[in-house]
């Protein structure tokens, strides 16, 4: 059995299909036992055979335990405010160490190699270290930007078939989270990847005028892009961001780093498949954009 947090976010609901369907028993775990809609267009997988649902969170261990128990492989993300506060994380380790969890897969971010000082991925940096020193396996994983950032653009294309964004020609290979689910995947179930960090990026840097043009292409209408000035997109962000995260974003997105423009070939390491690119993100998901 695997334990899933996060089963209903953006990487979780396609990893629980796949386990799933890969028979695997799955325990399912978000903030509602039952979720009854999903947040995207790919949705849960419910009444899906083998898949129990559980109510928890990663930033309550106490609270984890039952969806812990009978379990070998625990999946880790962190979302929402978990991102900036929350409990030691050695607890959640403590506690999938009690209940017999042999494998953990932690979904960390590349700027927590690239810039190690940033205070918005200061989380992420403790839930490594804790995960590294559990004395569990363990597989961390370091996705770049995701493709599925573009929902963002989702209410503007369907009304005004414009893209708002930022540093319109500044590309980044932003990666499918279907590819993180699907590395995920093969992390909890296989052998051979335990003390592995995975960087996981798309196949090519992509800009975000790049992603408009795909975007009208798989419409067949035409998409404007509208590229925002820094303190624009500052203001933007401000919105649902905190403030210490902003900057940073911004920083990546205007001015990356080599490594955080560099294509990784990790994605196709584990899966035997290249990556998948953004106009195939864009494709798969159109309806949200219609």
């Amino acid at each position: 059995m695997i334990t899933v947090t996060g089963a209903t976010g953006t990487i979780g609901r396609t990893l629980v299909e796949l386990l799933a369907g890969a028979g695997e028993e799955v325990v399912a775990v978000s903030r509602q036992e039952q979720p009854t809609q999903p947040a995207q267009p790919a949705g849960p997988a419910q009444g899906r055979a083998g898949v129990r649902w559980a109510r928890g969170t990663v930033g309550d261990a106490a609270g984890l335990r039952p969806a812990l128990e009978g379990s070998r492989a625990l999946f880790v993300v962190l979302g929402g405010e978990l991102n900036s506060r929350g409990e030691n994380p050695d607890a959640l380790m403590s506690a999938a160490a009690d209940a017999g969890i042999e494998r953990v897969v932690l979904v960390s971010s590349q700027v927590s190699a690239t810039r190690p000082e940033a205070v918005s991925h200061a989380r992420l940096r403790e839930f490594e270290s804790a995960v590294r020193t559990s004395g569990l396996g363990f597989t961390v994983l370091r996705p770049g930007g995701f493709a599925s950032n573009a929902f963002a653009w989702a209410e503007t294309v369907r009304t005004e078939r414009r893209v708002f964004a930022p540093f319109g020609d500044v590309a980044l290979p932003v990666v499918d989270p279907a590819d993180i689910a699907a590395v995920a995947a093969a992390s909890l179930r296989e052998d051979g990847h335990a003390g592995r960090t995975y960087e996981l990026t798309g196949p090519a840097p992509v800009s975000p005028r790049e992603q408009a043009a795909a975007l009208a292409e798989a419409l067949g209408e035409e998409v404007a892009f509208v590229e925002l000035s820094r303190e624009q997109a500052h203001a933007h962000l401000a919105r649902f961001m905190p403030e210490q995260v902003i900057a940073g974003t911004l920083d990546v997105l205007g001015v990356p780093l080599p490594a955080e423009v560099a294509v990784s070939a990790d994605v196709e390491a584990v899966l035997g498949r290249p990556a998948a690119p953004f106009h195939a993100w864009a494709a798969r998901n159109l309806a949200a954009f219609r």
